[in-house]
């Protein structure tokens, strides 16, 4: 259930005493979260008087492309574990905790570059995004039940919609996802608010419908299917271009 961190100005409830936290801190050797700790504290050196010239350059802006390079870089370690065999899968386990590294670095650094112009930190971070875990599960931390996956998503896109009334169906859609990814995404807001695809009036005369229109109305229309099955359109180009390249380049080495 994706969208939306809250800023630091939500509530702060947090989970009780005897929540996940606490779960994570018991037992023998160091509390789970500890070296968060360490890597906040190198974040702080690297930024400080004396730090890195280059972290000390960067901005929210400057850091977007590493953000986004991260998250593809991630997107890739997840599906190498997918197809890992039992051999590989050490190496492949080892890669994705590598690229999670870098995406946690990321939330670091934009986290201490609004806390050097006193809008946020990094606890207020994580503990806005605690506040909104702990409020959007009530069948967990209060009295609520749902007894399946259908009736969670369904309660916390009823608790996300009380929290932001005057938002739209398809208002915080990323402009800059993937153009099937988006397209996934709109249908799945519409289908949730019950709103139907709407009849997009002709632009322009039919035999002179720009190919681009036409190849765009068509990709629309692909993503459609996979909803209609069950298929997530983006991942699987994404996994058909992985074969076609690792064919590819078996051909190429089988020619050399």
């Amino acid at each position: 259930m994706p969208d939306d961190p809250a800023p630091a100005d939500r509530p702060t409830d947090g989970p009780p005493s005897d929540g996940p936290a606490a779960a994570a801190s018991a037992g023998d050797g160091p509390a789970a979260g500890t070296s968060l700790l360490e890597a906040v504290a190198v974040m702080d050196r690297l930024r400080s008087p004396g730090g890195c010239p280059w972290d000390r350059e960067q901005t929210h802006a400057s850091l977007l492309r590493y953000l986004v390079e991260e998250a593809y870089e991630t997107v890739d370690a997840v599906e190498a574990l997918e197809r890992a065999d039992a051999a590989a899968r050490p190496e492949a386990e080892h890669e994705l905790a590598e690229e999670l590294g870098d995406v946690l670095l990321q939330v670091l650094f934009h986290a201490r570059v609004a806390a050097e112009r006193g809008a946020f930190d990094v606890d207020d971070v994580a503990r806005a995004l605690v506040a909104k875990l702990v409020r959007r599960h009530p069948h967990v931390f209060a009295d609520e039940h749902q007894p399946d996956g259908a009736g969670v998503q369904a309660r916390w896109d009823e608790l996300k919609a009380a929290e932001k009334p005057s938002r739209g169906p398809l208002d915080g859609v990323p402009v800059h996802l993937p153009a099937l990814a988006r397209a996934d995404k709109v249908l799945s807001r519409l289908e949730r608010a019950g709103l139907a695809v709407p009849d997009l009036p002709a632009e322009q005369p039919v035999d002179a419908v720009d190919p681009a229109t036409t190849v765009g109305a068509a990709l629309f229309e692909v993503v459609r299917s996979a909803r209609a099955a069950g298929v997530d359109p983006e991942a699987a180009l994404r996994a058909h271009v992985g074969r076609v390249e690792r064919s590819a380049a078996g051909g190429a080495g089988r020619a050399h």
